[in-house]
């Protein structure tokens, strides 16, 4: 069965200035879908939204066409990855993996840079292995939506293919929404991809489409 994610509806000011103002997003289980925008124009703010964490004049966030407020309490909807590393540096690799009850074996198998490492903490590893943890555990964690914010940050260019193959992988479980500046990667594994520009979501079928909204410049 498609589950669906849908947003519309969705307005938010700062004072006088307009972040969103006319926006719409679907995600479907199955599938990954891209969000783009440059600094300042809300992707950050407009998944806090569907997360429920912040909220804005007037919107409607639909799980499956019921309207589901403070999704981000409910995890086996929707869970988050936010820019900000979330796992304390302070516990093992192994702590972090018995938390989620996820296998060593299946992640050393995915990420074999990791093997030797269960029993290091967090603080030991490198900023793009700390950051492959993290999208690992997000991943692999049973819900019907994950939301990555940057989740390349900090990885280096063989990372990066690896955690694309995994995404590729684990998209068979659940939808994902990604944004990340790294437009190039992000349209490699999206099925569609949304652009936010000066409030309002474009869906954009191709390289081109970026182009023309200015975005970027071929």
């Amino acid at each position: 069965m498609i589950h669906t994610l849908e947003a519309d509806g969705i307005q938010l000011d700062f004072g006088l200035r307009s972040i969103l103002s006319d926006v719409y997003l679907k995600c479907e289980t199955g599938k990954i879908t891209g969000l783009l925008g440059r600094n300042g124009q809300g992707k950050s703010c407009l998944m806090n939204i569907l997360l429920g964490t912040l909220n804005s004049s007037s919107n409607s966030v639909r799980f499956d066409g019921r309207v589901i407020r403070n999704a981000g309490r409910r995890p086996h909807l929707l869970l988050y990855l936010p820019q900000f590393n979330i796992i304390p540096k302070a516990l093992t690799v192994k702590k972090v993996l018995d938390d989620f009850k996820l296998a060593y074996a299946d992640f050393g198998n995915r990420f074999p840079e990791f093997i030797g490492k269960y029993n290091s903490n967090v603080s030991q590893l490198s900023g793009g292995q700390w950051r492959t943890l993290e999208i690992y555990i997000i991943a692999k964690t049973p819900s019907l939506f994950a939301m990555l914010d940057e989740p390349f940050t900090h990885l280096n260019p063989i990372q990066i293919e690896k955690i694309k193959e995994f995404l590729l992988e684990e998209k068979l479980n659940k939808g994902f929404l990604i944004t990340d500046h790294m437009y190039g990667h992000l349209l490699d594994i999206s099925d569609s991809v949304y652009l936010l520009k000066d409030g309002k979501t474009y869906l954009t079928k191709s390289i081109f489409d970026l182009n023309k909204l200015g975005y970027i410049h071929l």
